[in-house]
């Protein structure tokens, strides 16, 4: 009876669990992003001392939770030698965070072809994709208009799948609630993939 019992307590207590890749070009922000997440959603947790941050090589992890499911965060490298290592996370993962830095507008085509890459590639047919144009609080940054304008040349590739362009500060902390609420409200609505479960 206790093993019934324990389990139903388990069962209605269970979190679904979903992962999310975050990707983008070196220098867009993207651990400085998951770091601030995590101390936002993370109450008990002392905030990264963000000049501490180096370049990704490989992987970082974070977890969160939110609108009563777990979030695992993956944090990719984003220089050119790593790029080639985020296919292997795309069948995992129930949706996409692509961070671009609004400065660097020299490589915003860049940002957008290698997005572009992601998009195209058969295992990401069916996630929910947030695009983040990052460093919002910089007087060097480009304007949302151009940015937004830049990504939707993307139209056809994304077709029917859940796309926004949000813009936020990594940095400052600002924007990133929103751009989470909105994945994770879209990852189940859209669960096509199984949950996976903290093993």
């Amino acid at each position: 009876m206790y093993s019934l019992l324990s389990g139903l307590v388990k069962y209605v207590l269970k979190k679904d669990e979903y992962c999310v890749l975050i990707i983008g070009l070196d220098n867009a922000g993207k651990t400085t992003f998951l770091e601030q997440v995590k101390t936002s959603y993370c109450h008990n947790r002392a905030q990264f001392p963000l000049d501490k941050i180096v370049p990704t090589v490989g992987l970082n992890v974070g977890k969160i939770a939110t609108q009563g499911v777990k979030i695992t965060l993956w944090d990719m490298g984003g220089q050119d030698a790593l790029r080639t290592l985020w296919k292997d996370y795309f069948l995992s993962c129930h949706g996409v965070v692509y961070i671009v830095d609004s400065e660097d507008e020299e490589r915003l085509l860049d940002s957008r072809d290698v997005f572009l890459k992601v998009i195209s590639h058969v295992q990401t047919n069916d996630l929910p994709l947030l695009v983040l144009a990052n460093k919002r609080d910089s007087d060097h940054a480009e304007e949302m208009k151009k940015i937004k304008s830049i990504f939707k040349e993307c139209a056809d590739v994304i077709g029917q799948r859940d796309c926004v362009v949000l813009p936020c500060s990594a940095l400052k902390g600002e924007g990133l609630e929103d751009g989470i609420e909105w994945l994770t409200l879209r990852m189940k609505n859209n669960d096509t993939r199984p949950s996976r479960e903290n093993g």
